[in-house]
Parts: C-alpha cells; sequence; structure tokens
C-alpha cells in the first residue's frame, strides 16, 4: 500500500505515474476499448468514470468494473482504479436493471416525504447496489441550493431552494454512501442552483450573487457538509462568477474558487475535481491542454476528461508539459497525489475490487430495497391542491364516463426500462429502414419522442386501474389542436401531464388553454374535471391556484408512475409536501418595502421600457407572446381627448426599468392602462409602490367618478388575465378592488385564411334576415357609428373608433343595418401595417401579416348573434382582400365568443375588465 505521510513509495516518484492518478476519464461502449485499455497501461490512468452509454445491466457492469481493475491490477498499479458513477436517483441514474437495481425518488422527490432517516436509507441503499458491481465513487449529493426555483434547469436534482433543508437532506445522503462503503462527491460547488444563461452552447452560465449572498446561501450546504468530515471529494462546477469581488470565467480553472473559496475559506481538505474539460466553451476559450493546467494550478485534484480520445491525450500532453515549463510543480503535483491515494485507501482496496459480489448480493437485497422504493416514492407524491375533491378518481367519476390523458414531448430517461427497450430495438434493426413506429428513435438516446412513447405505460396502468376507458394523446408546441378539443369534449376528467412547463413555456400555454376550455365547458353545464400533474418540477403551476387539483411526482420514472397510478385512485392518501420555503410557510408575507416611483420620461426612459417589455415577453405564457411586438410608443396616445401619466420603478444607475403603470383619465373615469414588473424583480412591492402612486393620481383628480383596470386603447392590458389564475385576482382583491363583477374580454384569431372558408348556411341566415353592410372611411359620414360607440362602450372605445375612421388608407367601419336603416352593430377593421397595430401590439407578429377586427359593437337583441357573425364574417372579407394571412379579433365583449367560435376562430387570450367606484380601492392607496 501507498505511504500517505513523509515520503511517496518510490513508483509514485515516477511523474508519468502521478500525472495518471490526476485524471479521471470516460468512454463510450459497453466493452473496453483499446483505447480506455491504453490509457490504463501506458499512461497509468487512476481513475473512470462512467456513465448510462457503458452499462447495460448489473451483471454486464460487474463484468466490465473488474475487467478494468484487472488490466490495472496486472498493468501494476498500486492501488485500485476510481469507478465513478452518477448515480442520484430519480431522472438521473446511470445504471439501470430493472431485476436488480432499484429507482428511487430525485432528491427533491425525498425532501418532500419529509424524512431525512428516509433519505438516509436510500442512499445506502443506492451506495450498496452500485458498491456490488465494483463502483467505489459517487458523484453525489447534490447540495444546491435553488436560490431561483422556478428557472433552474437543476430542477428535483437538488432538495430546494432552504439551505438548511439543503444541508440537512444532503448530510443523511451523504452518510448514507459512507456507510455503504462508498465515496462522496459534493456537487456542484460553488453552486448551480442560480445560474443565469447566455443562450449558445458557447455562453457559460453564470453565477451573479456576490460573495456575501453566497455565504448566507448557497454556500451553507457545503460548509456543512465539509464539517461533518464525511465529504470526500467536491464536484466543481464549469460556470462563471461575476461580482464586485470576483470576475471568473470557469469556477473549476480559479484559484479563487477553488484554493481560496472552498480550501482556505470553507477548510475543505479532500479531493476536488474539475468539471469536464471537454465542455465547448472551455475548450474553445482556453483549449483542454491549457484547460488541464489551469485546474490543477487553480486546485483540482482530479481533472475530468468524459469520452473523447485525441482530447484526453490531449490533457496527458499538457500536464506534462505544465510540469516540464514549471508552471506546475513537482510538490503540487504530490499534493494532489495524496489526496486522491487517500480516498482510494477509504474506499477500496484490491481483494474488493477484484472480486466484487455481483448478482449474488442484488439478488438477496433486491427484495428490501423495492419495498423501500415503493415507500419513499409514496411518501414523495405531493397533492399541492385538491380544490373540487377530485381525488380519488374512482369515487369523482362514473364508470362509464372517459378518462383523458395529455402527455408532453419529453426525453426518456437514460436509465429506465423505456430506454432500455429503444436501445434493444433499434440494435436488432439497425440495418433495415426506418418504421413508422422507429421514428422518434434517433441517433442518441436524448432524442425527443412523443408523449404517448415515454408514457405508453402509464396510459395502461390508469386503464387498469379504473377498469374502464383511457384516451391517451400527446400535445407540443403547436398547442390545442382539433384532436385535443374533440377529446376533451368526450372525456368528463381530464390529466395533464407537465414535465418542467417553466423552462417549456408551450406546456404552461397549452394547460392554462385546457383550463380554460374545461372552465367554458363546465359553465354550459358539463362534468369537466381537470387534474394537473408536474412530473419534474413541482414549480410549473405551484403558485397558480386557477389549477385546482394540482399533483407532483418529482420525476416520471416507471416506479414514480406506478405510484402516481395508485394515489389518483385511492390506493394510498398521499402526505407528500413541497420541499423548502413553501413547506415552511405557505402564506409568503407582503413586503412593506416602498420603492421611489418617478413619473414616465419619453427621452430617458424609452430604451429601459423596451428592455422590460423584452424580458417580460420572455417569461410569459405562449398565448401572450405579443408581448414581443410591444414597444413603449404602444402606451403614449397623444389624444387631446384622454389625458395620460405614467410611472416607473427605475434604477438610476443603470437607468434599467424595474416596471412601469400606465393611467389614463377620461371623462370621469380614471384607468389603469397597464402594471408591468420585471421579472426578475417580482414580490418586492414595486408592483404595490406603483399601483399605490397611480391610485393616487387617478382619484384626486377632479371630476372622478369611477376607477377601471384595464383598457382597449391602448389595447396591451385588456384587464386581468384569466389564464393568469387566481394569483392576480387575490393580489388585484388585496389591493382594494372589488372584483365580483368584471367585463370579460377576449381575443381570437383564424390563424389561416386562406384555409378558412364561411360557415354553411351563414350568409343565407344574413340574407334572410335582411342584414345589410357597408364600410365607411373618415369622421364625415360617422356621425350615426360614433353615437352608436357612446351608447354601448366606455368613452376610450369611443376615442378608439374616432383614430381608426381618421385613419383612412389602413381603417374602416363596418357598419350592420336593418332594412329600416337603422345601425344594428358595427366594428372597426384594418389592413396588416395600420397605424393601430402600434397600440394593439397583436396585430403584429414576426412580420406576419395579420388583419385586424377590432371592438364589435352589438346590442342585446334576438339577432345579436346572427350580427355579430355577419360584422366578423365582413371583417375576414376585408382582411383577406388586404393578403392577410390571419385576422385577429379583438375586445369581443362577454359571452359574445361562441358564435365566433363556430365560425372557426380560436380563442387566444381572455381578460376580465373591473370597473369600481373610487371609495372601493381608497384602502389600496393608504398604508
Amino acid at each position: 500500500m501507498a505511504k500517505l505521510d513523509g515520503d511517496l513509495d518510490p513508483l509514485w516518484q515516477d511523474l508519468d505515474w502521478a500525472i495518471g492518478q490526476m485524471l479521471i476519464m470516460g468512454w463510450d461502449g459497453t466493452e473496453v476499448t483499446p483505447q480506455i485499455r491504453y490509457l490504463i497501461e501506458d499512461h497509468h490512468l487512476g481513475s473512470i468514470l462512467l456513465t448510462a452509454k457503458n452499462l447495460k445491466s448489473a451483471q454486464q457492469t460487474a463484468r466490465l468494473v473488474q475487467e478494468l481493475q484487472t488490466i490495472a491490477h496486472q498493468a501494476g498499479h498500486p492501488q485500485p482504479l476510481l469507478i465513478a458513477l452518477d448515480q442520484e436517483n430519480g431522472g438521473v441514474n446511470s445504471l439501470f436493471d430493472e431485476d436488480y437495481i432499484c429507482q428511487f425518488p430525485s432528491s427533491m422527490g425525498q425532501a418532500a416525504g419529509g424524512s431525512p432517516e428516509l433519505a438516509y436509507n436510500v442512499a445506502k441503499a443506492t451506495a450498496t447496489e452500485v458498491s456490488a458491481v465494483g463502483v467505489n465513487l459517487i458523484l453525489g449529493p447534490v447540495l444546491d441550493v435553488l436560490t431561483n426555483a422556478r428557472y433552474q434547469p437543476l430542477g428535483v436534482r437538488a432538495t430546494g431552494d432552504d439551505p438548511q433543508e439543503v444541508s440537512q437532506y444532503g448530510i443523511a445522503a451523504m452518510n448514507g454512501y459512507k456507510d455503504a462503503g462508498v465515496a462522496t462527491c459534493g456537487k456542484h460547488f460553488p453552486s448551480y442552483g442560480n445560474l443565469d444563461f447566455l443562450g449558445s452552447s458557447l455562453d457559460i452560465p453564470i453565477i451573479t450573487q456576490t460573495l456575501e449572498e453566497l455565504s448566507l446561501s448557497a454556500l451553507v450546504p457545503y460548509r456543512n457538509a465539509i464539517t461533518t468530515g464525511n465529504l470526500d471529494a467536491m464536484f466543481v462546477g464549469g460556470c462563471g462568477i461575476t461580482n464586485p469581488s470576483m470576475n471568473v470565467n470557469h469556477a473549476c480553472l480559479s484559484d479563487q474558487v477553488v484554493d481560496d473559496l472552498l480550501r482556505n475559506e470553507l477548510g475543505f481538505n479532500g479531493v476536488a475535481i474539475s468539471e469536464c474539460l471537454e465542455m465547448e466553451a472551455l475548450r474553445n476559450e482556453v483549449g483542454v491542454k491549457t484547460g488541464t493546467v489551469m485546474a490543477v494550478e487553480a486546485g483540482c485534484d482530479l481533472v475530468l476528461l468524459c469520452r473523447a480520445y485525441d482530447v484526453q491525450l490531449e490533457a496527458i500532453s499538457g500536464l506534462k508539459l505544465g510540469v516540464e515549463n514549471e508552471l506546475i510543480t513537482r510538490d503540487r503535483v504530490y499534493t494532489s497525489l495524496k489526496r486522491v491515494l487517500r480516498m482510494k485507501n477509504a474506499c477500496t482496496s484490491w481483494p474488493k475490487a477484484l472480486n466484487p459480489p455481483g448478482i449474488s448480493l442484488l439478488s438477496k437485497i433486491h427484495p428490501g430495497h423495492l419495498a423501500l422504493s415503493m415507500k419513499a416514492y409514496e411518501d414523495s407524491i405531493t397533492v399541492m391542491r385538491d380544490q373540487e375533491k377530485l381525488l380519488p378518481l374512482n369515487e369523482s367519476m362514473h364508470q362509464e364516463e372517459e378518462l383523458l390523458l395529455l402527455t408532453p414531448l419529453v426525453k426518456p430517461l437514460p436509465a429506465s426500462s423505456m430506454t432500455k427497450t429503444i436501445l434493444e430495438s433499434k440494435n436488432k434493426t439497425e440495418s433495415a429502414a426506418p418504421t413508422t413506429h422507429d421514428k422518434w428513435v434517433h441517433r442518441d438516446r436524448g432524442a425527443i419522442m412523443s408523449g404517448e412513447g415515454v408514457f405508453r405505460e402509464l396510459g395502461r396502468s390508469l386503464a387498469r386501474a379504473r377498469h374502464g376507458k383511457l384516451l391517451h394523446t400527446s400535445y407540443t408546441a403547436n398547442g390545442v389542436r382539433p384532436v385535443h378539443e374533440n377529446l376533451i369534449h368526450r372525456a368528463s376528467t381530464i390529466i395533464i401531464l407537465t414535465a418542467d412547463a417553466n423552462r417549456n413555456l408551450y406546456q404552461t400555454g397549452f394547460t392554462k388553454h385546457v383550463a380554460m376550455i374545461c372552465s367554458m365547458l363546465k359553465a354550459s353545464g358539463q362534468k369537466k374535471s381537470l387534474v394537473v400533474v408536474a412530473v419534474s418540477s413541482p414549480y410549473d403551476f405551484a403558485m397558480d391556484k386557477a389549477i385546482g387539483t394540482y399533483i407532483c411526482t418529482f420525476d416520471f420514472t416507471e416506479m414514480a408512475m406506478f405510484a402516481l397510478v395508485r394515489a389518483l385512485f385511492g390506493d394510498f392518501t398521499p402526505h407528500g409536501t413541497l420541499p423548502g420555503t413553501l413547506r415552511k410557510s405557505k402564506k409568503v408575507l407582503k413586503s412593506r418595502q416602498h420603492w421611489l416611483v418617478e413619473p414616465y420620461d419619453r427621452d430617458r426612459d424609452r430604451k429601459g421600457m423596451d428592455d422590460l417589455l423584452q424580458a417580460l415577453a420572455r417569461a410569459s405564457a405562449p398565448n401572450h407572446q405579443y408581448l414581443q411586438t410591444t414597444t413603449a410608443n404602444a402606451f403614449e396616445l397623444f389624444n387631446a381627448n384622454i389625458e395620460e401619466s405614467h410611472f416607473v420603478v427605475r434604477n438610476s444607475s443603470t437607468q434599467a426599468l424595474y416596471g412601469f403603470c400606465a393611467t389614463y383619465y377620461t371623462k370621469g373615469t380614471g384607468i389603469i392602462g397597464a402594471l408591468f414588473v420585471d421579472p426578475a424583480k417580482r414580490n418586492v412591492s414595486i408592483g404595490r409602490s406603483l399601483h399605490r402612486r397611480a391610485l393616487r393620481g387617478l382619484t384626486q383628480r377632479r371630476g372622478i367618478k369611477k376607477v377601471q383596470l384595464g383598457m382597449c386603447f391602448p389595447g396591451v392590458f385588456l384587464g386581468i388575465p384569466v389564464d393568469d389564475g387566481a394569483g392576480l385576482k387575490s393580489w388585484f382583491a388585496s389591493s382594494g378592488w372589488d372584483l365580483q363583477f368584471p367585463k370579460r374580454l377576449t381575443n381570437m384569431m383564424i390563424p389561416d385564411l386562406n384555409t378558412w372558408s364561411a360557415p354553411e348556411g351563414l350568409l343565407q341566415s344574413i340574407q334572410r334576415a335582411s342584414i345589410s353592410f357597408d364600410l365607411i372611411h373618415g369622421l364625415d359620414n360617422a356621425e350615426s357609428v360614433l353615437n352608436h360607440v357612446a351608447t354601448y362602450a366606455n368613452h376610450e372605445v369611443f376615442e378608439l373608433y374616432r383614430f381608426a375612421l381618421q385613419e383612412t388608407k389602413t381603417c374602416g367601419v363596418v357598419r350592420a343595418k336593418s332594412p329600416v336603416d337603422s345601425l344594428l352593430g358595427t366594428v372597426i377593421i384594418c389592413s396588416p401595417g395600420s397605424t393601430l397595430s402600434t397600440y394593439i401590439p397583436a396585430l403584429q407578429e414576426n412580420e406576419q401579416l395579420i388583419g385586424g377586427i377590432i371592438a364589435p359593437m352589438v346590442p342585446s337583441t334576438a339577432q345579436a348573434n346572427l350580427v355579430l357573425q355577419g360584422l366578423a364574417l365582413m371583417g375576414v372579407r376585408q382582411n383577406k382582400a388586404h393578403k392577410s394571412g390571419k385576422s385577429m379579433l379583438s375586445w369581443v365583449q362577454d359571452e359574445s365568443y361562441e358564435p365566433l367560435l363556430a365560425m372557426g376562430f380560436d380563442v387566444l387570450q381572455a381578460f376580465e375588465e373591473v370597473t369600481n367606484v373610487p371609495e372601493n380601492v381608497s384602502s389600496a392607496i393608504s398604508d
């Protein structure tokens, strides 16, 4: 055995041997290749990283590891190879074997169960299984704190957003690994829990928190884990750090991060492992040779190179050159060597490495571990809301009713029976032409496939559980299609699965659209129950109380889906809770912070306003993407009949706008026409500060009779978005608004005018009713139109009509008239690119030609529906005549959209305009 104190054994004095122990490498393939053999034999490689691409089964893994260790032993290695593996559980496992290796919940799923003891047992079981096949180092536990939980790709791999809870469960897992005889490696230092992502594959995710902020949150679990003394290694990430005291491109290449922060400040004396230096951004910026030297100079003891043989040889050459050029001292090499050898002594030996127990042990422990897996998954299932008491489904559904399952596009988990089946099928048919069934099998296991494919067994399990019909289809970024609508109409209960909807916004838009359809159908007397299941991040709809029944499973492994089915049909009562700060306090205290609110200055704030709108667009659901084409110009009307005052909360140093509120006053009505807050600055009272200032200004107007929330001109903020659910409603309610009697307004669209045709019989019905239509431009002949609008609409709608009539080249008004020439209804028509589109941004879409049909004014009569359809038909005809590809119908009042749905219009957005007397909101402007 190598000496760890004083002089090293003579063999380790050979620099080539020492350098080989400072590298950890992998390869692609399930068998030992000549290249990996050469690295072990000739370059004395001392550590191997295995991934899912190397592993087919427990038995094959045991044979593979044993062969690797035998090669090292015969090559004269004094100590066995370190064999490292990512086996975090949940969706991140490298080894899967349904007969011998158990699935367990993700870190967040385990924390949802509320038992650190159970987390310890899971970790110990996991480590015992991988140790049986020869693995001696688990790259875990994950010690990252999800500071910005909803938008971080790390997701359920982390425990949550509470540093102390992350510490508690991380240490429990670490102790479980250690007690099973496996070395541990905390990750991803200093944190992958609050990264800013810049976009392309060449960009580096960046930590922007200051060291003080990191110390109070992200570093807490690392500090606590180090203090226990059970943490053998630390995985140092490749992210950048930008703050006043540190400007680092790659954490693992920086001595400020590894030597100063990790070792000197936190007191870590174990093995520091670098992020893989094959990262595209790192290779392109510094190159592998230089990067390897920089990693060692920074304080890393093991440098990771995952799979490319030529790159691995380049790294070895770089290290040798670094020593020759005296960039790296021999003492520095031997310091790392001693740390690596100390870890090897603690977790392996030649008798253990050459004789892993393998299947004989795994077959004995599997029944007990399977029972532990079932318990862990049952404990993790979390029902965040069940407002309508839909669970269990066997009590809320009748046997003859149909159940619909809607599933998204996802990547099959690398270590799962689904992926195993895919790869086996692919190998058998590799030489054959692809069949329709095979089209989702791409060149690697990371390919996206249909929701039916990944969740097919879930559908079968649901059908078996209810002994009845199950309808199952997937959904995509194309949104709600006719096939979905038909199935929704058939089913009495709809289950929608989402997987990280905050990062796959089409899922948010689709779910909210289905929720709106269900709400409409329920209002008409049909039974439509909606259950939303988040199968990855629980934050998809955690705060959206409009989703009445919301369940979280934290991963979509076979065991998680099995537990979900049992929970849905009452085999057990779920008791899981969302980890972190939401568990500690479901009721968030309102912040009392007051922000300085300033008047909007066009010259000073226009750029900041445009940047704010783009940030809102990026964070919005797909059906609110009109914000992409909204500019600061949309809110300034320059209309003599409408007074306007706008306000901002801004950073006077950077000129960035954190929030904006637009207010208008006309004919005794004060209007809030927009209220926006930067998504990165929410929940710190910016919105309340703006709202308070806006109401103070409006209620002090002489002659004020009512205040209104939402406005059609400009048509950006028509009211409270219906699909944003109870969250916004409760916010405005707590701000003093009475929301009992809103006016519902809807935007609708015909997405393809080229294929659209009028419903059969509509023209004949209009003719039989003797309704005629004409199109007018200008104000000269518009007295009857303006009188009609003034009678049936608010004053801002009147001004919208005046504006449109004056835009004679691109806008006009269609009138519907009775046989005696009385006015039955009106609507504004505008051609693509009209000036009106500046104020109604939904009329602009990535340079698409969109025609507008705006603000139909149809009084309630026996003929109202037919008049509305006739106006819409005339509008569509005008749009087609002006070469529009789409028709946008905006500001449809109340429930009038039903006859328009029959014409082929799709609902885009729905809003609720609210009007109060000033006294109702007086509490909102008091402190």
